[in-house]
């Protein structure tokens, strides 16, 4: 018999597999979880301060027929990543992906960004999945392990009002490329670069009509087009290094 090859245990389903979703108790990283729970994946549904969203993300997996728990931490921490995959381990015995999802999208205009905005940004949104993702991959099983990282479209584009978001993001699309070559072939590391698919709080919509025309396929996304793409990522055996953008069109345009 014929040994399968390293790196496609994890298969084409995600029936019965682990998966940390972080940011999952809110937007795009709520939509995530609720899809991946809904294909039959045990989830644990990070959360920093969205208690609530959080068990409202467990109770839509669990409707749908999933299982899910919440399991909360402070991401800026540097012990949170070990605390998270501890978490995950003890409740379900191992761990076989994850979804870097959890970001700010904090606005610091140039002529009043501080050291500690820039750290704050830099922290969540490029250290605390960089970690997490070392801590997951040391727990998950020798061949099949995967890893999907949420970049954003703002890291190609100029967006001077939200630099350090920009540059921690274009930090995660590199990142991703670089833990593609050091994981494999245990862990298949990807990455989704979204466009815009949910409107800011306090975004015009004039500014927002403005963003649609702008962009090939004329509209906004939605949280499941980005579920989509972390979907088919997870359950592609012999994808790894990959940057998907699902932005409407806008990358490819340029």
């Amino acid at each position: 018999m014929t040994a399968a090859p390293i790196g496609t245990s994890i298969g084409t389903s995600l029936q019965g597999r682990v998966v940390l979703v972080t940011g999952a108790g809110q937007r795009v990283g709520q939509a995530i979880a609720v899809a991946l729970g809904a294909e039959g994946a045990r989830v644990g549904v990070h959360f920093h301060r969205s208690s609530g969203g959080a068990a409202a993300t467990v109770s839509a997996i669990e409707a749908a027929g999933g299982e899910a728990f919440a399991v909360q931490g402070d991401l800026g921490d540097p012990a949170t990543p070990d605390v998270l995959v501890a978490a995950m381990v003890a409740r379900f015995g191992t761990l076989h992906a994850l979804v870097n999802s959890a970001a700010s999208m904090r606005r610091t205009p140039l002529d009043t960004l501080t050291v500690a905005q820039w750290d704050e940004v830099f922290a969540l949104n490029l250290r605390g999945p960089f970690f997490l993702a070392l801590a997951a991959a040391k727990a998950m099983p020798e061949a099949g392990g995967a890893i999907v990282n949420i970049s954003d479209h703002m890291a190609f584009e100029s967006w001077p009002a939200f630099m350090p978001h920009s540059l921690a993001k274009a930090g995660v699309a590199s990142m991703t490329h670089a833990l593609a070559a050091a994981l494999a072939p245990k862990v298949r590391v990807n990455g989704v670069a979204p466009g815009a698919v949910l409107a800011p709080p306090n975004w015009p919509e004039e500014e927002q009509r403005r963003f649609a025309d702008a962009t090939p396929l004329r509209r906004i996304g939605t949280p499941d087009d980005v579920a989509g793409a972390v979907r088919y990522l997870l359950t592609a055996p012999y994808v790894a290094g990959q940057l998907l953008f699902v932005d409407g069109g806008r990358h490819g345009a340029r």
